[in-house]
């Protein structure tokens, strides 16, 4: 995958070619998310969200000027951690500094960047490539996140109130060992396990985490019955609206690492697209996105938690329309028949992006928030992870080694019909949410009051 012969002053990664694992690097470490949520729950989400973000712009030029390939391995995992450690802090602002209307707004805003950050990045890392600013390259990917990391963290202790939680400063590393060993148990072998065969060690990591992860909850438990402070509040999971939340969103991003993933593969390998090409391809699902994140909010006030529902259906059958038009296609006819669906599918998702964490924070206690938003960040990365694991044996099994260009439609519209039983499953969850409770005027008004400083809007 990585070149590993050639010299420091000309080595580049090499274009990656039918596997997962490239796809990999580019998420945050899953297992640190848990542990980074309790660390904002402890030392608070706006300094660690400024500490997570420092790290990561400072990992990010690491990566765009490392002189060779293992500098680069070091530097994607300290760019790893940073992610974990900044990344479940947002919810956590949102949760603690609005209320009732205005978080109803706030997560919509959060849902509208994190949808639209995951559809335009095909472009956005397209353009950057095919520009090829003074001859960065690749290099420039990386590069870009240096400006825009020093812009935030000079406007965020302008704009963001010092939150304290309150919840004690006691880490459990214990906790922490255990979350981080048992998580990196599922997802190595998930990332890494089809690229090389399933080997042994692969279905024994799967088979070691079984305990790790029952030892982890085991511990977790014993701590707060001792009046500790465990990584995760397991009473988080009592709440129903949290548990089908957290659930529905694993299975939720089950659908969406495995289609972008794949989409990209039959673009760029089957037919030949170059990344730009295929990334201006994305930006109809983006259109998508755009339009109906303006819309869930009116929806939702009139049907609740269906909007989920509803979204995740259009979801499924915009990527089951292009499944069916790709079947028809092959690697030859006209790519933009693909577009309608994708616009579907980009639809569904802006009705989906911002109800859905919120229907699953909605109950959460704030000195918990950034515990409960890592949570929900691992079950994020660890439902693509799966999802990619899970539908990458249909595809790759079905392209075949090597594989002849026209069995890329074949492999694609047999994995679509895979991915669409994901968003379908998330419309049968999303039946057992509790609905949310009708906002009133002043609720949370005296709590405010209390929290001082901590509490104020965000301007």
């Amino acid at each position: 995958m990585w070149p590993s012969h050639r010299s420091s002053a000309t080595w580049a990664p090499a274009r990656p070619r039918r596997n997962s694992s490239w796809w990999a690097t580019a998420r945050p470490c899953a297992w640190g998310l848990i542990t980074g949520g309790r660390m904002g729950d402890i030392f608070g989400p706006r300094r660690m969200f400024l500490v997570g973000l420092a790290l990561f712009t400072v990992s990010s030029a690491a990566c765009g000027l490392a002189p060779n390939i293992w500098f680069l391995i070091v530097a994607r995992i300290v760019q790893g951690l940073s992610s974990a450690m900044l990344a479940p802090q947002v919810l956590a602002i949102v949760s603690h500094v609005y209320t009732d209307e205005a978080r109803g707004r706030a997560f919509s805003a959060y849902g509208l960047m994190l949808g639209l950050s995951g559809l335009c990045g095909q472009l956005i890392g397209g353009v950057l490539i095919a520009l090829d600013v003074a001859g960065l390259g690749w290099r420039s990917v990386f590069l870009v996140n240096i400006p825009i990391g020093l812009v935030i963290l000079v406007l965020t202790p302008r704009s963001v109130p010092d939150i304290r939680t309150g919840a004690g400063a006691e880490l459990d590393l214990v906790g922490a060992a255990l979350a981080t060993v048992g998580l990196t148990a599922v997802v190595l072998p998930l990332l890494e396990g089809r690229e090389q065969g399933w080997p042994l060690w692969a279905w024994l990591s799967l088979v070691v985490a079984v305990p790790l992860i029952a030892l982890f909850v085991t511990h977790q438990r014993r701590l707060a019955a001792r009046g500790g402070a465990p990584l995760i509040d397991l009473g988080l999971f009592r709440s129903r609206g949290f548990t089908i939340g957290v659930t529905a969103y694993f299975v939720y991003f089950m659908s969406m690492g495995s289609f972008f993933l794949l989409f990209a593969i039959y673009m760029q390998e089957g037919r030949g697209w170059a990344p730009l090409a295929s990334g201006l391809l994305f930006t109809t699902m983006s259109a998508g996105f755009f339009g109906s994140s303006f819309l869930a909010g009116r929806i939702a006030a009139r049907i609740g938690n269906q909007v989920i529902a509803l979204g995740a259906g259009l979801v499924a059958v915009g990527y089951g329309t292009g499944g069916v038009i790709v079947s028809q296609l092959g690697t030859a006819g006209p790519a933009g028949w693909v577009a309608p669906g994708l616009l579907v599918a980009g639809f569904g998702m802006g009705l989906v992006a911002a109800p859905l964490p919120a229907a699953a924070m909605a109950g959460v206690d704030p000195k918990h928030a950034s515990s409960a938003s890592g949570v929900l960040s691992t079950a994020m990365e660890g439902g693509a992870a799966l999802g990619v694991s899970l539908v990458g044996l249909v595809f790759f099994g079905t392209l075949g080694n090597p594989p002849a260009p026209d069995s890329y439609p074949k492999a694609f519209y047999l994995s679509i019909a895979v991915i669409v039983a994901f968003p379908l499953v998330v419309t049968l969850l999303v039946q057992a949410l509790p609905e949310p409770a009708p906002a009133t005027a002043g609720t949370g008004r005296e709590e405010d009051e209390e929290a001082g400083a901590a509490e104020q809007p965000v301007r």
